[in-house]
């Protein structure tokens, strides 16, 4: 007999605990202020709860949730109000004491999203190229080539500052 995909509200409460700031941060990369980010994270998890996805291991399903994630980010963005709407209405332009950390990540974030999303999961989440290729369904001399040419990006913006250890 197969295990109903319907989830109790435990076993729920426990996947979002398990990746809640994985979801969140991949969904600042692309929304850039916290509250787009937050309404991208709970349509992301409302989605894992309507679909009920059956997962073969965490792995399966954090990669689940980041590939749903990104996804929602880049509806959200692509749709037509956000055209219309000034862009500097979507930015959290909080002023704070720049540090060389802040310096990189916000260079990652200016990133266009094919870069963005290969350098986020390589350096930050800690995947290899191989697990990257598999999340976004691409070729993993594609995801080689965006980590270079996001190397090459940021080491032309930050000079000095950029270490490829980020």
């Amino acid at each position: 007999m197969t295990k109903s995909l319907l989830r109790t509200d435990k076993e729920i409460a426990e996947l979002y605990a398990r990746h809640i700031n994985t979801v969140y941060r991949v969904c600042y990369a692309y929304m850039r202020n916290p509250s787009d980010t937050e309404d991208a994270v709970q349509d992301t998890f409302i989605r894992l709860i309507d679909r009920a996805p059956a997962f073969e291991s965490e792995d399966h399903e954090k990669a689940w949730l980041i590939r749903t994630a990104s996804n929602v980010c880049r509806n959200v963005l692509k749709h037509w109000w956000r055209k219309r709407v000034p862009i500097e209405q979507f930015y959290d332009l909080s002023v704070e004491e720049p540090t060389p950390e802040t310096d990189v990540l916000q260079a990652v974030m200016q990133l266009p999203d094919k870069y963005k999303t290969a350098v986020f999961l390589y350096y930050y989440e800690g995947y290899t190229g191989a697990e990257i290729a598999t999340i976004l369904k691409k070729p993993q001399s594609t995801i080689r080539n965006h980590l270079h040419e996001a190397r090459m990006i940021l080491r032309e913006r930050l000079g000095d500052t950029f270490d490829e250890e980020l």
